[in-house]
Formats: structure tokens, C-alpha cells, sequence
């Protein structure tokens, strides 16, 4: 099999109008979900989803770029190592423990987390703190919806989310010299992860979510940078004080808990005040300006109200 190795000039691959609301149609019309498809399908399954206010009507990034340009540090820190190395992750049958304060703790399959959902498409903005971003479209539910399912008690305060540790299956978690303390751990406020905009996704480009995008299961948080999306999903925990999230962890000075996107907070080692398009020109091409929650102000800046957003980054 070919995998293709991008480099950081990048082709414009956007997949035409026609083929897109062709693809949308037939999917609108299919009965019912592919679940086998959801957990460990070599081949991407089609989504029936529906239609969400939420999407940007941005052009979408190109599925080769999304696909293939990847941050996936437990697969290797080149863009392409994702692509090349996470068919090792075996993601069938998988498991999600949710436990902490919450009245309905358990190990939940996979199938029982998402055959009560509905599946909404959902075309995000997405920004990474390096300086690049692309429009993705997602598909999956509303992490505000299993939240209310699983009842949380009136103590958790947070949500901490970890990623699968095997590192049988994932080069990068048994490195000689680890980027990081695995496994992978993020969180979110309680008022943030039940935001209508948070969603857990399990496809995009209305096909199953693919290894190294974050199958089954993964986070998508748009209005912050894109470490915070948390991938391959296991354990959501139900907490009262702020859980610890891996990049502040590993360069507290550098990555904030918040990671909102603000071009106003540079990180130490570049300005975070443009962006630059994948599949836009390549490495040379025009960059844009950031936008303030990466676009999505209007929906929650009121989250931050009387916050200091140069100090909770």
C-alpha cells in the first residue's frame, strides 16, 4: 500500500460541490448507523447523520490533508507519522470507564455510548497552536448529551478525559525518549464540556473516524486549540478540582489549562496572531488573521466572563 508522506506545502485537494452534497444525499437516505463499522472496520463506514446549525460555511479541508497532516504524538511527531503507524490500534471491541462523581459509573461499550445519539455533521474550524489550521467536517453527538445520561453529582466540577495506553500498539508511547507522560490526559470545566459545541466524534467526511484522526472516539472542542481534542477515548472521570492535562503538564509556561484561541497570547516560541490554511497555498501562502475563540465568540465568550485571558491561557 502507498502512504503518502505530506510535507508542510501541501496540495489543495478539495473534494468538489457535487461529489460532497451527492455523498450527503445518499447518507441522509441511509437507514440506520453502521456500528461495526464504529469499532475497528478497516474500511471507513458511512454515517446517517443530520444536518447541524453549528457547521461554519467555510470550504472544507481537503479529506487527504485531514487524513494524512496529523498531530498523534503516540504514532510518531511527524505530521505523517499518524497515517503511516496507527493501523496498529486495535479499536475493536473498546471500552470507555466513566467513573468519579457521577451516579451511573460504569464501563460502557462503545455501541452502548453511541446507539442512543443522534449524529449530527458538524463542518468546525479547527486551530492548531503551531500556527496552521483546517475545516473539518465532524461527525458525532454532543459530549453535553452523555454527560446528562450518566448524571454527574453536584460536586464535579470537571471533566478529565484519558487516552488509550498500549504501547504494544503505539510506537510513540514506547519511545526511548518519551514526548510525553503517557497516557494522554485532558479535562474541561463543567460549564465548557456541556456547551451545545463540544462534541464527541466518531467520524468525519460522513465515513467512521480513521486510527489516526482519534478512533473510535475522540474529543472536538472548537473553540480551542487542537490539543485539546483528545483522542481514542477511554476514561471520562467526574471531578471536583482541576484535572491535570498533558501539555501543561509537560511545559506549563507554554500550553494553559484554558487553550482557548486567543491571537492575543503568543506562545513563547511564536506569535499566535495569524494562521495558515491547509491545502491553501502551502507553507508560503497567505496566512489569516486568528479570531478570538477561533471564530466562535459569539457562542462563548460569556463562558470567561471576568476572566483574565492572558492569565488562564
Amino acid at each position: 500500500m502507498l502512504i503518502r508522506r505530506p510535507s508542510d506545502i501541501l496540495p489543495s485537494e478539495i473534494t468538489s460541490r457535487d461529489i460532497y452534497l451527492n455523498r450527503r444525499q445518499w447518507m441522509t437516505g441511509a437507514a440506520g448507523l453502521a456500528f461495526a463499522g464504529l469499532a475497528g472496520s478497516a474500511d471507513a463506514a458511512p454515517l446517517s447523520t443530520v444536518k447541524s446549525p453549528f457547521s461554519t460555511d467555510e470550504k472544507p479541508t481537503s479529506r487527504e490533508d485531514v487524513t494524512h497532516y496529523n498531530n498523534y504524538y503516540e504514532f510518531g511527531v511527524d505530521k505523517s507519522a499518524p497515517a503511516a503507524n496507527a493501523h496498529t490500534l486495535k479499536t475493536k471491541p473498546w471500552t470507555v470507564k466513566i467513573d468519579g462523581l457521577v451516579d451511573k459509573p460504569a464501563d460502557y461499550a462503545l455501541e452502548d455510548l453511541i446507539k442512543p445519539a443522534t449524529l449530527e455533521e458538524r463542518i468546525y474550524r479547527m486551530r492548531c497552536v503551531e500556527g496552521w489550521s483546517m475545516v473539518i467536517p465532524w461527525v458525532g453527538f454532543p459530549l453535553a448529551d452523555l454527560i446528562k445520561r450518566v448524571e454527574p453529582k453536584s460536586g464535579a466540577k470537571y471533566v478529565a478525559f484519558e487516552t488509550v495506553y498500549r504501547p504494544a500498539e503505539m510506537v510513540g508511547q514506547r519511545g526511548i525518549l518519551p514526548v510525553l507522560d503517557w497516557p494522554y490526559v485532558e479535562g474541561l470545566r463543567m460549564d465548557e464540556a456541556t456547551h451545545p459545541l463540544a462534541l464527541l466524534a466518531v467520524g468525519l467526511y460522513g465515513e467512521t473516524l480513521e486510527n489516526q484522526n482519534g478512533a473510535p472516539i475522540r474529543l472536538v472542542v472548537p473553540w480551542k486549540y487542537g490539543f485539546k481534542g483528545i483522542k481514542s477515548i477511554t476514561r471520562l472521570s467526574f471531578v471536583e478540582k482541576e484535572p491535570p492535562t498533558s501539555w501543561n503538564r509537560q511545559a506549563s509556561n507554554e500550553y494553559g489549562f484554558y487553550a482557548n484561541v486567543n491571537p492575543a497570547v503568543d506562545h513563547p516560541r511564536w506569535s499566535q496572531a495569524t494562521e495558515r490554511r491547509i491545502g491553501e497555498g502551502g507553507l508560503f501562502a497567505k496566512r489569516r488573521p486568528t479570531l478570538l475563540f477561533n471564530g466562535y465568540a459569539d457562542q462563548v465568550a460569556s463562558l470567561y466572563s471576568g476572566m483574565d485571558l492572558r492569565k488562564f491561557y
